[in-house]
């Protein structure tokens, strides 16, 4: 992979929204410790279709706000879902949030469920704090992309069968570090610094659920490099692995165990 977000997998806005209100619970977590902080400008990178925009609205009402994805399918739910007539103060722009650079001091930056896309976080997360205005914040969000049997499957697969010459020593693109490592990248320029993890338990409609949920972000990479014609088969081993590894119980239901990481920062 590049240093490019458009070396991402693509985005179907319907599919990622299936489970907003899972999505929607870390990045209440998140906007909750971030400390008292007068924001008149705030970029929110990997906007995605608008999901923070609500949250933050609802803590910084006069504030600008710049939405900044590189996904013209989640932008244009974004703008529909936000018309600018309703959100004057309301701006979204289609850009690499990897290599994004604000044309003024941002006071926050925050990013949920949009960093771990994007290579080198010793230098990007640097980066973005040299964006912000001394004492500004940068509150980030990620999945644990270290974590998760689903993860485990799908690496697994991806070295098996006939789909093994499509993706035989591929990579997804998504990554995160540790907490320790984080704490080392951010220490040096930050005055505050809050580094944790979360694990949230789902309880879902089944393994068929969180197969559903795993194809709106985290087994796109594998499924954009497969030709369209074995994307079903491949789907159906995964789903069987996904069985196996979150039994439904008797009710019908499984509990899927989902790790995050948060960061909040605030620039010295």
């Amino acid at each position: 992979m590049s240093g490019s977000e458009n070396d991402n997998p693509s985005w179907d806005p319907g599919q990622y929204l299936g489970f907003a209100d899972e999505r929607r619970r870390p990045a209440l977590d998140l906007l909750n410790h971030i400390p008292a902080l007068d924001a008149k400008h705030i970029a929110d990178l990997g906007c995605g279709p608008g999901t923070l925009l609500p949250l933050l609205r609802n803590r910084w009402p006069e504030a600008g706000i710049l939405g900044v994805d590189a996904s013209p399918e989640m932008l244009k739910a974004a703008r529909d879902a936000f018309p600018a007539a309703d959100h004057p103060n309301t701006t979204w722009i289609e850009a690499d949030i990897g290599t994004w650079c604000g044309d003024r001091p941002i006071d926050m930056i925050v990013s949920n469920a949009a960093l771990h896309w994007i290579p080198d976080h010793a230098a990007l997360l640097p980066r973005l704090m040299d964006q912000l205005r001394q004492g500004g914040t940068l509150a980030i969000q990620m999945p644990d992309t270290r974590h998760g049997l689903w993860r485990d499957d799908l690496r697994a697969l991806a070295k098996e069968g006939r789909w093994k010459g499509w993706l035989a020593g591929f990579q997804t693109p998504a990554s995160t570090e540790s907490m320790a490592d984080y704490h080392r990248i951010l220490a040096p320029v930050a005055t505050r610094l809050d580094i944790w993890s979360s694990e949230y338990l789902h309880d879902v409609k089944g393994p068929t659920a969180i197969l559903e949920w795993t194809r709106g972000a985290g087994a796109r990479p594998y499924l954009d490099r497969l030709p369209d014609g074995e994307k079903k088969g491949f789907l159906a081993a995964y789903g069987k692995r996904l069985a196996a590894a979150y039994p439904a119980g008797t009710d019908g239901r499984a509990l899927f165990p989902f790790r995050r990481l948060f960061i909040v920062a605030t620039r010295n």
